[in-house]
């Protein structure tokens, strides 16, 4: 996958897939199984679609405000070290200075960072990052994810996890 604005390669992503069917002992030319490869791919090309997003956030609006907080943005990303979702909410909470962003905009940005390869650690930071980039004064971002790593293997732990930058 690439970090510039072309697309993911979802025919050699198909092929790969197919061949991890193979792999495990399955025939993907069987019904249900059919056309999983494409549509793994295709799943691909938009869960990992944050490597490929720009957050936007130069649109703004003058508007002399304390502090801004967005709560409750669901994200979903995919842990980087075994492949499997987690999900949550994230909370938004910035000082500005002199100018706003609409509430889609923050949505965007998590999306920019969340869809992708991830932990919840640097997804964290890089959303405070990028808002202090854009000329915050100051940015707190709170995420509570679940992590179907631990919860389907390994420890097999159902508690969130709760990050902050």
């Amino acid at each position: 996958m690439t970090t510039d604005k072309t697309l993911i390669n979802k025919r050699r992503i198909a092929k790969l897939v197919r061949q991890l069917l193979l792999e495990l002992g399955e025939n993907p030319d069987r019904e249900g199984l059919a056309g999983t490869p494409s549509r793994i791919a295709d799943m691909y090309e938009e869960i990992f679609g944050g490597y490929r997003m720009d957050a936007e956030l130069d649109v703004s609006f003058s508007e002399d405000t304390d502090a801004v907080i967005a709560k409750d943005i669901q994200f979903y990303s995919m842990c980087e070290h075994h492949m499997l979702p987690f999900f949550g909410k994230i909370h938004v909470a910035y000082v500005p200075s002199g100018k706003v962003f609409g509430v889609s905009k923050l949505v965007r940005l998590v999306e920019k960072y969340s869809r992708r390869l991830q932990i919840q650690e640097r997804l964290t930071r890089q959303i405070a990052d990028e808002l202090v980039r854009m000329g915050v004064k100051g940015a707190l971002v709170i995420a509570e994810g679940e992590h179907l790593c631990m919860k389907m293997r390994g420890v097999r732990n159902d508690s969130s996890i709760t990050t902050i930058a």
